[in-house]
C-alpha cells in the first residue's frame, strides 16, 4: 500500500459495535491499492472490505460512498457501503474516515478475452443508466482543469518532443471542451478508472460471469464516452504497444451499445476522447513518477505506457462506434 494504517482486532471489534454486522471472525490486510488502507473483514454475518481513506476527506467522500450505495440499490454489481446504527455510511478510525463495504466475489482477469470485454462493456452501460437518478453532483476531479493545472508542473521533466506533444494535446482538448459537440455528449456519474484490475469476474475463463466493479474513488460526473474511452484504452489493447485489438474492442463497444446506444455526437467525438483518456493517465503517471507524495511507497507506474497509447491514438484510424 502507498500508506498503511495498522488496524488491530480490538479496533475492528470496537468498529463493529457501530454496525449490525455480527461479530469479528478475521481481519486481513490487502496489499493492493495506492490511495487507501484496505482490510478483508469477515464477521459472523458475511465477508466485507474495511477501507480507511488516507487522502480523501470526510467532506469529499459522500459522493463516492453514496454513488456506490445508489448503484447497488439499482442492482449494479458494486461494493455496497454498509449503514451504521446511526443511519450514516461513513465513520472514523484512528482519525481517518472509514467505511465497510460488501466484498464481491471473483478476481480480476489480467488478460481478458472478448467475452470479458463484452461483460464489462454491458455492465458499464447499465451503471451509466442507473446513475442518471443519482442526486449528488461532483465533477471528475482528474478532468480538464486538473490537466491544465498539472501539466505545467511536469514540463521541466520532459524532453522537448514530449513537452510539445503534451501541450499540443492539452490545447486541442481545451478547444474541444468548448465545442458544441462536446457539450452535447450524454454525461453523468462515471467510474473514470475502470481498468481491468478494477473489475472482478466469477466463473471460468471460457465462461466468465460478472463479479462487479470496484474502486470508485476516482469517480465523477463526466461524459460517459470518456468513461468508455478510459476503459477500452486498458481492456482492448496489445499491452506493449497500445494498439487496439479490434476483436476485443468491437465486443466491448457492441455490448455497451446494446444497453445504451451511442449518439451521433458521441460518434463524432470518439477519436478525440480516446486521446483525452490517454492524456489523463499520461499526466497522472508523470505526476506520480516525478512528484510523488511523501507517503507514497509503491513504485509508480511507467508514464511511457500512456505516452505510447496517445501516440497510437493520434496516428492510427480507430474502429468507429457501432
Amino acid at each position: 500500500m502507498a500508506v498503511f494504517t495498522p488496524v488491530s482486532d480490538n479496533d475492528a471489534h470496537e468498529l463493529l459495535t457501530r454496525y449490525t454486522l455480527g461479530e469479528l471472525v478475521s481481519l486481513r490486510g490487502i496489499t493492493a491499492g495506492i490511495e487507501n488502507t484496505n482490510y478483508f473483514l469477515t464477521t459472523t454475518q458475511g465477508e466485507y472490505v474495511l477501507t480507511l481513506f488516507e487522502v480523501l476527506t470526510s467532506e469529499q467522500l459522500p459522493f463516492y460512498i453514496e454513488l456506490m450505495h445508489h448503484l447497488a440499490q439499482q442492482h449494479i454489481p458494486v461494493p455496497q457501503p454498509q449503514t451504521l446504527r446511526d443511519g450514516t455510511r461513513l465513520t472514523q478510525m484512528h482519525g481517518k474516515p472509514c467505511a465497510i463495504v460488501t466484498r464481491l466475489s471473483g478476481g480480476y482477469e489480467p488478460d481478458p478475452s472478448a467475452a470479458h470485454c463484452a461483460l464489462a462493456g454491458k455492465t458499464l452501460a447499465q451503471a451509466h443508466l442507473a446513475g442518471k437518478s443519482f442526486h449528488i453532483k461532483q465533477p471528475n476531479l482528474r478532468g480538464l482543469s486538473w490537466w491544465q493545472q498539472t501539466i505545467p508542473k511536469v514540463l521541466p521533466f520532459l524532453s522537448s518532443e514530449q513537452s510539445a506533444l503534451i501541450q499540443q494535446v492539452l490545447a486541442e482538448q481545451t478547444a474541444f471542451a468548448a465545442n458544441d459537440t462536446y457539450k452535447a455528449l450524454p454525461s453523468g456519474p462515471s467510474h473514470c478508472d475502470l481498468f481491468r484490475d478494477n473489475v472482478l469476474f466469477d466463473g471460468t475463463f471460457e465462461m466468465p460471469r460478472m463479479g462487479g466493479f470496484i474502486d470508485f474513488y476516482f469517480a465523477g460526473c463526466d461524459a460517459w464516452l470518456f468513461d468508455v474511452a478510459v476503459s477500452v484504452n486498458d481492456w482492448c489493447i496489445e499491452r506493449h504497444t497500445g494498439v487496439f485489438d479490434n476483436n476485443k474492442l468491437q465486443s466491448w463497444l457492441a455490448a455497451y451499445a446494446a444497453v445504451r446506444p451511442f449518439t451521433t455526437h458521441e460518434k463524432l467525438a470518439w477519436p478525440i476522447l480516446l486521446q483525452a483518456a490517454a492524456l489523463r493517465f499520461w499526466v497522472s503517471r508523470l505526476y506520480d513518477f516525478y512528484l510523488p507524495r511523501p507517503a507514497q511507497t509503491l513504485k509508480p507506474h511507467d508514464p511511457r505506457h500512456f505516452e505510447r497509447i496517445l501516440h497510437e491514438r493520434r496516428s492510427s484510424t480507430v474502429l468507429a462506434l457501432p
